[in-house]
């Protein structure tokens, strides 16, 4: 380090300080060229160098802020959403609950429609086997009637002779003009 300050400091120990000319020792020219070089970079790139880490910078606000404000409105949507959310399970609470109310009462109405359908189908049951059973005893009254009818037949036939059926017809007859005369 020591040579390299001496070459910038002590310019009397040069031998051919007094005349131009190209210096061939590569050590001790590279700290004055790195020098002279690093010295115009930061005399004029320190305006370019400030610019680009001020537009640098400028965009890192910029992106900060961008992702300040969505940051917010991801914020204010998800309030949103949570505020739709609480509604809409209020919502679905209330909508469990009068279903469930909904289905007690069609369910008690379907058993009430259930039993009254029963008891109309005992009701036409009943009515049923009354008019089978009157059906049955009307079809035994006719028989019993028929039966009495031709028996009775049989009888008159047997012991009815000329005279007896003349006579008969003579008071029918009778009974029928009385009968005329009494409705005149």
């Amino acid at each position: 380090m020591k040579n390299v300050t001496d070459s910038f400091v002590s310019v009397g120990h040069w031998a051919s300080a007094g005349s131009f000319g190209f210096n061939t020792d590569i050590l001790a020219t590279n700290p004055i060229n790195l020098s002279v070089v690093l010295g115009v970079l930061i005399f004029f790139g320190k305006g370019v160098l400030n610019d680009l880490l001020d537009n640098r910078k400028q965009r890192i606000l910029n992106t900060i802020r961008n992702s300040e404000e969505l940051r917010e409105g991801a914020i204010e949507q998800l309030e949103k959403a949570r505020a739709r959310l609480q509604k809409v399970e209020i919502e679905a609470d209330q909508f469990r609950v009068n279903g469930y109310s909904e289905i007690e009462r069609e369910k008690w109405n379907l058993i009430n429609s259930t039993y009254k359908t029963l008891e109309q189908f005992e009701n036409y049951k009943n009515e049923t086997i009354h008019f089978e059973q009157q059906r049955a005893i009307n079809q035994v009254r006719q028989r019993v009637f028929q039966q009495a009818l031709q028996g009775a037949l049989e009888t008159l036939n047997s012991c009815l002779t000329s005279e007896l059926h003349l006579r008969t017809i003579s008071a029918n007859i009778d009974m029928f003009g009385s009968m005329k005369e009494i409705m005149d």
